[in-house]
């Protein structure tokens, strides 16, 4: 009898132990953006205004691996006298689900000059996946799998993870890590937070978290705090100012419209 019962038990162990861990994504809070918001920026390269960029979420939630999702799109170009240097149309585009804060799909848009990428990357945070599918210039779709690591983030959802983050409960110097998936690579994303400043924006004088992330050796930017992002000291957490080094010279994303934030951004008083 005992011989019949138990490879039934243990048969039944599994049967609920899989129901259990069915839907085993995070839930991660956020009362900092939704949808419908609108974030305008301009892009000075040096004392030249280069280029404009726009980050929206669509106004309406959009279902992806069967979740509800923020539709978050980054579009960059640059004016048409910039034009005649390198002329830029670029959209990074990120489906971020809206319980976990990770990205369901995302997708790439790159037109740089002659150099042109298209690529859509789907996630799958059950298996710990990430399925690429880049599109060549014969059309051609190329398909590859990667393995990821658990609530990972693409570039375009990862500031919008960092935005969630409570940094009134963080010591200045204290380090965030975020864990990444970009290029058909994975890195560990080190963000330092520096403090709070007030900086000059179009958009006004805000007071601002500022923050440091750690980059990689690359052929862009000098040196591994060659960044430096300033997100608005109130609920929101928008962007509101970035400043990089790179090879090429100084380059300032500069906000100077918005409209649809979930709280009021607190401007600093004169």
């Amino acid at each position: 009898m005992m011989k019949k019962f138990f490879p039934a038990l243990i048969l039944l162990s599994i049967v609920l132990f899989g129901f259990a861990t069915k839907d085993r994504m995070r839930s991660h809070p956020n009362e900092s953006f939704s949808t419908g918001e609108v974030l305008k920026y301009k892009v000075h390269y040096g004392p030249i205004t280069a280029a404009e960029a726009v980050i929206d979420i669509s106004p309406e939630i959009h279902t992806v691996n069967d979740r509800a999702c923020y539709k978050a799109t980054v579009y960059g170009r640059t004016n048409s006298s910039f034009d005649l240097f390198i002329r830029v149309r670029d959209t990074w585009q990120s489906y971020i689900d809206t319980a976990a804060i990770v990205p369901q799909r995302s997708f790439r848009n790159i037109e740089e000059g002659n150099y042109r990428k298209r690529e859509t990357v789907h996630f799958d945070h059950f298996a710990n996946k990430a399925h690429v599918e880049k599109k060549k210039k014969s059309k051609k779709v190329e398909k590859q799998t990667y393995k990821i690591t658990d609530n990972v983030q693409d570039i375009v959802s990862g500031f919008y993870y960092l935005r969630t983050l409570d940094f009134n409960k963080m010591r200045v110097g204290e380090k965030v890590y975020v864990q990444g998936f970009f290029d058909e690579e994975h890195f560990n994303m080190e963000v330092e937070f520096k403090g709070r400043e007030v900086v000059s924006t179009k958009a006004g004088n805000i007071r601002a978290i500022k923050l440091v992330p750690r980059m990689p050796e690359n052929k862009m930017f000098k040196g591994e705090n060659s960044i430096t992002v300033y997100l608005s000291d109130d609920q929101n957490k928008i962007p509101v100012l970035i400043q990089a080094e790179m090879f090429v010279g100084s380059v300032k994303v500069n906000l100077y419209d918005y409209k649809n934030l979930k709280n009021e951004l607190m401007l600093a008083r004169k």
